[in-house]
This record gives structure tokens, sequence and C-alpha cells, in this order.
């Protein structure tokens, strides 16, 4: 979902977001470009929208569509354990 789109329905939200080109998972293939933005809608934490670009992004991207879909709350997201080094691993410093 788009911030405009949440807006529209009138759902309040947080948005995160940030610059992941020094991070580890960037650095360690060399990639100079990586950010992610993520909207939370406020109270329950529902992932509303999310938004990455860099390395892997499209595995990233598919962990983010899962919890949208399946309505995991960020906090459940946060606890979750992924593989490190990668962008997945992220997740719980981006929410």
């Amino acid at each position: 979902m788009l911030e405009d789109d949440a807006r529209r329905q009138g759902l309040k939200f947080n948005v995160n977001q940030g610059d992941l080109s020094s991070w580890y998972s960037a650095r360690r293939v060399a990639e100079p470009c990586a950010a992610y933005k993520i909207q939370l809608e406020e109270g329950s934490q529902r992932l509303l929208g999310a938004h990455v670009i860099g390395p892997d992004a499209g595995e990233l991207a598919n962990v983010f569509v899962l919890a949208i879909r399946a309505g995991v709350p960020a906090s459940l997201l946060k606890e979750t354990m992924f593989v490190y080094p990668t962008q997945a691993s992220n997740v719980k410093w981006m929410l």
C-alpha cells in the first residue's frame, strides 16, 4: 500500500525509512544503493506497505508480502530469526 492510499482510507500510520548502503548486508556485495521504507499502522503495528531497493530486494520483498498477506504484526517479525548476513536479517531493525 502506498502512503497516499493509506491516507485516503483514513488509516493512522508511521513511516520507517532509511539508507541500508552502509549496512554489512549491502557492503559485503559492494552495493552502493540500498534503502527501505515501511508503513506501519499505529496501534496494531500491522504492515501496510513496504518498499525496498538494493541487493536481494526481491527476496526481502517476499518477506514483507507474506507478512502483509498473513496479517503478521511487526512485533512478531521483530522476533523472527532470519539467516545472517542477508537482507532479511535486517528486518527487525527496519521495523
